[in-house]
């Protein structure tokens, strides 16, 4: 899969000929001022909860595009009555087939509301499974038990796992999440963002290793096949 890094929890995926984008919070980013946002691409748009710093951008991107919203009911009803239509509601433990492959929705310990306070509903995490792999899109959470059920339940590939601490895990608790998902190799995302979450990446690249596990840092506006 081609996968491109756009900042913060922000990711582009290619995957059977579809363009999916994950938690699309870009032009307030100082760290991502390099990226055009009118070029990004995407089919669909996979949203794991409301705060800013997932959705800032997620209208103006679902309007220019036309991609389907892949969210909760209480973010499916917030975009409706901004305009924009093209929504698919879901909730934690749903899984649903679309064109690139199927969607589980899993939890996520975190909270969740909308700009403007909207209240967003339950935070998600997302399972995509598909003929070119599978893979574990965690949204900001904590560490907790119920990711051992995402081990036993499918074959992880990768996983995109918050490591910046504060708000989310951190590298620590994360490397714990590897082993709870039985996947080795991890795309870290939140952080660096705001100095709360600022990381040494060296540090938390040796930690991984030393665990047995790969942990990417991409470069914002890097794309690499995984």
């Amino acid at each position: 899969m081609k996968i491109t890094y756009y900042g913060h929890s922000c990711f582009g995926v290619e995957l059977n000929g579809k363009h999916l984008l994950f938690d699309p919070f870009i032009t307030p980013n100082s760290l991502a001022k390099n990226i055009d946002v009118k070029s990004i691409k995407a089919d669909y748009i996979l949203v794991s909860h409301g705060h800013e710093d997932h959705v800032a951008d997620l209208i103006d991107i679902a309007k220019r595009t036309g991609a389907q919203v892949i969210c909760t009911f209480e973010i499916h009803t917030w975009l409706n009555n901004k305009g924009v239509s093209n929504t698919h509601p879901m909730n934690v433990g749903g899984k649903f087939k679309f064109d690139f492959g199927n969607i589980k929705c899993v939890t996520a310990a975190h909270s969740s509301s909308l700009p403007d306070g909207t209240y967003a509903g339950n935070p998600m995490g997302f399972i995509v499974e598909s003929t070119e792999g599978n893979f574990y899109f965690a949204g900001d959470t904590a560490l907790t038990y119920d990711m051992k059920l995402i081990g036993d339940y499918r074959k992880i590939d990768f996983a995109f796992l918050p490591i910046g601490d504060n708000f989310t895990m951190g590298t620590d608790n994360a490397i714990i999440a590897a082993e709870f998902i039985k996947c080795r190799k991890i795309i870290g995302m939140h952080y660096d963002t705001f100095s709360p979450i600022k990381i040494d990446h060296e540090t938390s690249i040796q930690k991984f290793k030393h665990a047995g596990n790969e942990l990417l840092l991409f470069k914002i506006g890097e794309t690499k096949l995984v």
